[in-house]
């Protein structure tokens, strides 16, 4: 039985294949979002709407008004993030019809390992049998292998 590891970030993702819990980690693919080492302002020209509240006009006062931006939390990095989760689950769901593993690791950063979750199709959802809240992508295979959990591979064949 064959499990598929997912190292990811919102800048680069690593996909690793293992048989077994001492078996060496085999790197079988990359994928890269150069975007995410953007700025929001080379992303997008424009900033969010302006409002702009007045100050009391009580006893001839004029002037001082404070501004604030509105919208929403969605940042053009943010959205860049989740259109790369996307990216990363539709080369897991290709790698799964083509080379058929069984089962898959998701290893990231809090953040974006909730945005892989998100983007995960319900034939994929059963095959996630962990999950690891940690930002690993720039470590070594040994690294990621310590963080591997011992039950991933307790029933393999």
């Amino acid at each position: 039985m064959q499990v598929r590891i997912v190292v990811a970030d919102q800048g680069e993702a690593r996909f690793y294949d293992a048989r077994g819990r001492d078996a060496r980690l085999l790197e079988v693919g990359r994928v890269e979002n150069p975007e995410a080492r953007m700025h929001d302002r080379d992303l997008k020209s424009d900033r969010p709407g302006r409002v702009f509240d007045h100050a009391p006009t009580g006893a001839g006062r004029r002037g001082a008004v404070a501004h604030h931006a509105v919208g929403g939390e969605a940042t053009p990095r943010k959205h860049e993030a989740r259109i790369f989760a996307k990216q990363i689950v539709e080369e897991l769901e290709r790698a799964r019809r083509e080379e058929g593993f069984e089962r898959i690791v998701l290893m990231a950063g809090p953040a974006f390992l909730g945005l892989l979750r998100q983007a995960l199709p319900s034939s994929l959802h059963p095959m996630v049998v962990a999950e690891v809240p940690k930002d690993l992508v720039h470590q070594d295979e040994e690294a990621i292998q310590a963080h591997l959990p011992r039950e991933v591979f307790d029933t393999l064949a």
